[in-house]
């Protein structure tokens, strides 16, 4: 099964929660991919003593997971993609909904 994953908040415990729902999918062989949006672009980097959401998020691309920021959200942050997150756009938003048998938002 495929399984999209979108995530549009830099609440701390809410964005380390959905980076280990697609750590645990992965673990159980599915296929995941990730797409950040709105605030959610923010996620790369972001720590907290308790909810260390980069830490996850970089769990994740070790796995083989693919995390994908909308362009658009990062530069209105005037922030830039990554190796781990680069810069994406919402065709490929579109494509990855349509890719996946099953879609989750956080």
């Amino acid at each position: 099964m495929k399984i999209g994953v979108i995530i549009e908040t830099k609440d701390y415990e809410k964005a380390w929660n959905a980076f280990r729902f697609a750590i645990v999918a992965k673990e159980q062989g599915y296929e995941v991919k990730v797409f950040l949006m709105g605030e959610g672009v923010e996620c790369v980097g972001l720590t907290h003593d308790k909810y260390n959401v980069d830490k996850k998020l970089n769990e994740f691309v070790d796995m083989g997971g693919t995390v994908l920021a909308c362009g658009t959200c990062l530069r209105s942050r005037n922030m830039n993609g990554t190796e781990a997150c680069p810069m994406s756009n919402m065709v490929t938003c579109v494509e990855m909904v349509a890719w996946a048998d099953k879609m989750v938002t956080f």
